[in-house]
């Protein structure tokens, strides 16, 4: 029955974080008394999603570290790069608004991607092993990008800031790491998919109670909200294009491209909501939370691009063998 559940919320991805920030708004008075619970949930879904990693999948890293090494450059150099330069173009006199534009992208890669690449049959050692690296060094990363990045122009709590990705992201992946390594995978059989769907409905949770959080700042809709819906879209749509363009320029296979294109498109949002809702002023929050309305629907779209650009090499390598054959 759990796994029923799961394969039908696996379908409507795409629709659960849209349709949980929109019923935050709409609730919020309702919701927003329970914003504690967020770093709690957000540590259990960690914790489900890193049941399906092991140190044999980060072993393989080590004999192609290529792929890593170009995804954690376009997850922590190019993108948030980008995001700044785009976000001082279009907002130049707001740095609360800038930052959350370069906190969306300097945040670690979604565990989520994990459940595209393997809907889109990727390289699932490689994702497991991004995502968990990529986690472990958020406490190091996310506070030193926002530091160099927008550091000078808005306050932060550097202490509080890494002390919250230990416990909601890095303490629950490794306990996640070392249960599967300890059980010899038995867990990954066992108590993963039963986890599965309760953590896509925490997802939904999480995104409800952020969107709860800075409902006042979505409820007035104005030229400047329309303005940051427009940047984080086009900024986040950029992300899986640059994924799958740098996956071709180092001329991965298929399956790595496939996980390239996901794990550097797709951001930890709701962490990334946590932060930006427990660490800074509610206006920080809103291009963040605004990127959990285009997340899931961009990998959705990603899939179905890259099955028709595959697809349709395969019938081109086919009729060229063809041809020669006939020849």
């Amino acid at each position: 029955m759990l796994q029923q559940w799961n394969s039908r919320l696996e379908k409507i991805m795409p629709l659960i974080t849209p349709t949980s920030v929109i019923i935050g708004v709409i609730l919020s008075a309702y919701l927003k008394d329970f914003s504690f619970l967020i770093p709690w949930i957000f540590a259990f879904m960690t914790f489900a999603g890193s049941l399906n990693s092991n140190f044999t999948s980060l072993s393989d890293v080590i004999r192609h570290p290529l792929p890593i090494l170009v995804a954690m450059c376009l997850l922590h150099i190019l993108m948030p790069l980008w995001a700044w330069s785009v976000g001082h173009f279009a907002f130049p006199n707001d740095a609360l608004t800038v930052t959350g534009i370069v906190l969306g992208m300097a945040i670690p890669t979604g565990v989520t991607s994990f459940i595209w690449v393997a809907i889109y049959k990727g390289n699932i050692p490689m994702t497991l092993s991004l995502i968990l690296i990529d986690t472990i060094l958020s406490p190091l990363i996310v506070p030193y990008s926002l530091s160099l990045f927008v550091g000078e122009r808005v306050e932060m709590d550097y202490l509080s800031i890494m002390t919250g990705l230990v416990g909601m992201i890095v303490l629950p992946s490794m306990a996640g790491l070392f249960l599967n390594q300890w059980t010899k995978g038995t867990v990954k059989k066992t108590l993963s998919p039963k986890l599965a769907p309760f953590s896509k409905i925490c997802l939904g949770l999480v995104v409800m109670l952020n969107g709860a959080v800075v409902a006042p700042y979505l409820r007035d809709i104005n030229l400047k909200l329309i303005g940051i819906i427009f940047v984080v879209f086009f900024i986040a749509l950029t992300g899986y294009i640059f994924s799958f363009l740098i996956g071709k320029l180092i001329k991965s296979d298929r399956d790595t491209v496939v996980s390239i294109t996901f794990t550097g498109g797709m951001r930890n949002i709701s962490a990334g909501a946590v932060i930006a809702v427990t660490y800074f002023s509610a206006p920080v929050a809103v291009p963040v939370v605004v990127g959990m309305l285009f997340q899931q629907v961009l990998a959705s779209l990603s899939g179905h691009f890259l099955t028709r650009y595959y697809n349709r090499k395969i019938v081109h390598l086919y009729n060229v063998e063809g041809v020669k054959k006939h020849d």
